[in-house]
C-alpha cells in the first residue's frame, strides 16, 4: 500500500477526536525516531515531542507531532517494540518509598539511569510493557529494611551487581537472551532487605 492510498492523518481528519491507543503511540514514536535518525529533528526537539506523545489523549494530538515530517506515516511500528530511540537524555529518574510503597508499571519510559530508595517500604518495577530509552539502562536500588521486586521481559540481558548485607539480591539472567533486547544493569545494596527479580513474557503492543 502506498502513501497516496493511505495518506497521513491531519488535525482535521475524521478520526482526530478519537482516543489514542498504545498502538497509535507506538507508531508515532517510530515516526519520530526515524525523523531523528534522518536529521529532521534535533535531539532536543525529539525529546520534547516524545514527552508530548505520551501525554497525548487523542489521535489528533498525535498527528500534530508528526504531520511536518517526511516519513512514511502508514508504516506500523515493530512488534514488540523495546525502545524509544536514543534522545541523549541525562535526566535520572528518582523513586523513593519511605514507610510506604512505589510502583512503576504499564507503558512507562525507562530512562538510562533510575535510582530507587526503599526504607521500611516496598517497590515494584514491571518492565514488561515499558519502553527503554537506551540499549543499556541502569537501575540502582537501595533497600534498607525494605524490599523491591523487578519484573523483567523475557529475553533481556540482566547484569546484577547488587550487594546484600544481612539481606540479598535474588536477580538472575534470562535463560534465552535476545540480542535485540535491552541490557538491564541492576546495582545497589540490600541492608536487612531484599531485591528479587522474575521474568514474564512481553506482550505485543
Amino acid at each position: 500500500m502506498t502513501s497516496m492510498e493511505n495518506p497521513p492523518q491531519r488535525r482535521d481528519s475524521p478520526t482526530s477526536h478519537l482516543r489514542a491507543s498504545d498502538s497509535n503511540r507506538d507508531q508515532a514514536a517510530a515516526l519520530l525516531g526515524e525523523a531523528l535518525s534522518t536529521g529532521q529533528l534535533s535531539h532536543d526537539e525529539y525529546s520534547e515531542r516524545l514527552d508530548s506523545l505520551y501525554q497525548a489523549k487523542t489521535v489528533g494530538e498525535l498527528d500534530v507531532l508528526t504531520q511536518d515530517l517526511q516519513v512514511e506515516q502508514h508504516r506500523p511500528a515493530a512488534s514488540p517494540a523495546y525502545y524509544t530511540p536514543q534522545s541523549e537524555s541525562t535526566e535520572t529518574d528518582t523513586i523513593v518509598a519511605i514507610f510506604g510503597g512505589a510502583e512503576r508499571k504499564g507503558r512507562w519510559r525507562v530512562r538510562r539511569n533510575t535510582r530507587a530508595l526503599a526504607v521500611f517500604g516496598g517497590m515494584r518495577f514491571d518492565l514488561t510493557e515499558a519502553l527503554f530509552e537506551a540499549k543499556e539502562v541502569e537501575i540502582t536500588i537501595n533497600a534498607i529494611f525494605g524490599g523491591a521486586e523487578i519484573i523483567l521481559p523475557e529475553g533481556v540481558e540482566v547484569r546484577c551487581q547488587g550487594a546484600g548485607i544481612f539481606g540479598g539480591y535474588d536477580v538472575h539472567n534470562s535463560p534465552n537472551v535476545d540480542p535485540s533486547a535491552p541490557v538491564v544493569v541492576i546495582k545497589g545494596m540490600a541492608l536487612f532487605g531484599g531485591v528479587s527479580g522474575r521474568f514474564r513474557r512481553r506482550a505485543n503492543p
